[in-house]
């Protein structure tokens, strides 16, 4: 295909100037980040531990082995995360489409024709063969910065995906602990109302002695009908958090293997922030928002190329073969075809269009700009709320602990001087009555003590290593 050479030639001269591109080059934009974040102030972080609680994957943080499961079943089969994973394959075909009109566009024909001429008695078949070649030459960047776009496109959607995992995983573990919660507030109920319907019996024993009032065995079934009262919507929950749990794990609703039950769930000794400059490189969501700012700043260049002139280069070559009986005998015939051509053309007037696709890209730049910015601030935001609610939660736990304690000594004490007959059975009533609040309370603290814990994990951007 010597006749191509010319379109050879250009493709190499485009290529010599692919550094002329139109449109600003990227650069990270500077953002003003604390140097530190925030915390209790009983609690401030050690500024030079640059190791973050979020480096480790979430194996190590969640040591329950049927939670892992149920992690690991979530990211084989949840719908979102198979969603994310197929815009990472649309981007990626999309980066491929993009990226070819920077290379020639070739074209092969064939056609093969055959007949008689009546006039003439001129019998004919002929097959031809050509081939095809276009090639936009780029001289100021639009197809360079439109694959750039693209390829910031490809990459702005892998992170997306990694946030998904992020939050899928933190979602299966704070559900996971809100089960165990329940659960174990059923089992204290459930407790609760072992425990009165045994006192019930007992009172009424004791009234049959004349030892009770009537008045003592009411205010007994009164506890104990709180306590069952309590049963159906603690069972409602836990079905309903199993049905959630279900759906993030990909299958219809159904019951939700446990593991450690609540108390026997380890807690870190300690959980390190890391240096506030490495948040930004951890969490997706911000990895995500630079990408995007990355296409948009490459769209600039694509609308400021479109005020140039673009030029076009044009081949073809072939042959055809056949066999013609012109005149007074059949002969055969081979024919060479070629030809070349250059197309330019240049926008004279668009009314304002072009002007306007110029500002449209650059506010769409802005745009994306203040929203990494934002998208900064509020992972900071995150991760000091998420900070300060585990340190508090985890002192609300621990106070709750001792007022648990010393409810169950006070109820101790009370059916001492109950039998011992120095108090009335309505004091051990209200003793138990607060226990049995109390004990639900810790239960709550427990729960959400451990739930704080996953997002202080998710805030920190761990949890998307699979």
């Amino acid at each position: 295909m010597k006749n191509l050479a010319p379109l050879k030639w250009a493709t190499m001269f485009s290529a010599l100037l692919a550094g002329c591109s139109v449109g600003p080059n990227y650069h990270r934009p500077a953002v003003q980040t604390p140097t530190a974040f925030r915390e209790p102030a009983e609690n401030p972080q050690v500024q030079a531990q640059a190791a973050s609680y979020a480096d480790l994957p979430w194996w190590q943080v969640f040591q329950d082995p049927q939670l892992q499961e149920l992690i690991r079943t979530a990211i084989k089969q949840n719908y979102d995360l198979q969603l994310a994973t197929e815009r990472i394959n649309a981007a990626r075909a999309q980066l491929a489409v993009t990226r070819a009109s920077q290379f020639p566009q070739v074209q092969g024909n064939g056609t093969f024709s055959g007949g008689k001429e009546s006039n003439f008695q001129t019998k004919f078949n002929f097959l031809t063969l050509t081939a095809d070649a276009a090639f936009q030459l780029d001289f100021f960047g639009k197809l360079r910065r439109a694959t750039e776009a693209s390829r910031a496109q490809l990459l702005a959607t892998g992170d997306a995906r990694q946030t998904v995992v992020l939050t899928l995983v933190s979602d299966v573990a704070s559900d996971y602990f809100a089960l165990l919660q329940l659960d174990l507030q059923l089992q204290i109920t459930r407790n609760t109302v072992a425990a009165q319907e045994a006192s019930v019996k007992l009172t009424n024993l004791r009234l049959d002695h004349g030892v009770a009032t009537k008045l003592d065995v009411l205010q007994s079934q009164q506890v104990l009908d709180s306590a069952n009262a309590q049963i159906p919507d603690l069972e409602r929950q836990i079905d309903q958090e199993e049905n959630a749990i279900s759906i993030l794990l990909g299958n219809y609703p159904q019951a939700v293997p446990r593991g450690r039950a609540l108390v026997e769930q380890p807690l870190p000794p300690e959980v390190p922030p890391g240096l506030p400059s490495s948040l930004i490189e951890r969490r997706p969501d911000i990895r995500e928002g630079e990408q995007i700012m990355v296409a948009a700043n490459a769209e600039i260049g694509v609308a400021k190329a479109q005020f140039f002139p673009q030029i076009s280069l044009t081949g073809s070559g072939g042959g055809a073969f056949g066999r013609s009986s012109a005149f007074s005998g059949l002969m055969s015939s081979q024919l060479g075809i070629w030809s070349y051509g250059a197309q330019v053309s240049q926008p004279i007037f668009t009314a304002g269009a072009l002007r306007g696709n110029l500002r449209l890209a650059e506010s769409q730049h802005q745009q994306a700009l203040i929203a990494y910015r934002q998208s900064i601030q509020r992972a900071f935001g995150d991760v000091s709320d998420a900070l300060i609610g585990y340190q508090k939660f985890h002192e609300v736990r621990v106070r709750q602990e001792s007022t648990v304690a010393d409810l169950q000594e006070s109820v101790r004490l009370s059916n001492m001087r109950y039998k011992g007959g120095t108090t009335a059975y309505l004091e051990v009533l209200d003793g138990q009555r607060s226990l049995f609040a109390a004990e639900l309370t810790l239960a709550q603290a427990r729960g959400t003590e451990y739930q704080s814990l996953v997002q202080l994990y998710r805030a920190l951007g761990g949890g998307w290593k699979e």
